[in-house]
């Protein structure tokens, strides 16, 4: 789909499914739909999924979370977000979080645009509904991809908080 000026609906059902680390996103509007403004990704993702501590040159992101709870850390900022949040991650400050509570589901938004492109490529189609089998990233192909989207891998995923019960 391209960038329609008079707008578009997608249905629940409707977007690119992609596996992408250990999540699924449904992309449901990029760079073609909304002429480079912005990325709007529906995901999910299992308890213990974390990305890679990175950082976006040119890129803020933000997440909403509609199920399950992550632990995030931006900069020296450490929160817990769950059903109802909203985090926003401002570019070119490092950060990284942890689904502690899952399988976490919410909103991604990336602005500008061009966050879907580095999924794509990441990423593959997804085969079956559902999450992938989880899988050790491939760091190599993380770092090469990112430098060309202005992501910089800086670390490992932050450790989940310890459960108390």
């Amino acid at each position: 789909m391209s960038f329609d000026p008079s707008g578009y609906l997608l249905g629940p059902d409707d977007g690119p499914d992609l596996w992408f680390l250990d999540t699924r996103m449904s992309v449901k509007a990029g760079a073609d739909q909304t002429g480079g403004a912005f990325t709007l990704i529906e995901w999910s993702a299992p308890t213990g999924f974390g990305p890679p501590l990175h950082l976006h040159d040119h890129e803020d992101e933000a997440f909403y979370i509609l199920d399950g709870e992550i632990a995030i850390d931006c900069g020296e900022h450490h929160w817990t977000a769950g059903p109802g949040d909203f985090a926003f991650l401002p570019r070119k400050i490092p950060h990284a979080f942890v689904v502690t509570g899952g399988p976490v589901r919410g909103l991604q938004l990336t602005t500008p645009s061009g966050f879907e492109q580095f999924i794509a490529e990441i990423g593959r189609p997804a085969e079956r509904p559902g999450l992938p089998v989880p899988a050790p990233p491939d760091i190599p192909r993380l770092v090469e991809a990112g430098s060309r989207y202005g992501h910089r891998i800086l670390g490992p995923p932050p450790a989940a908080p310890p459960t108390h019960g």
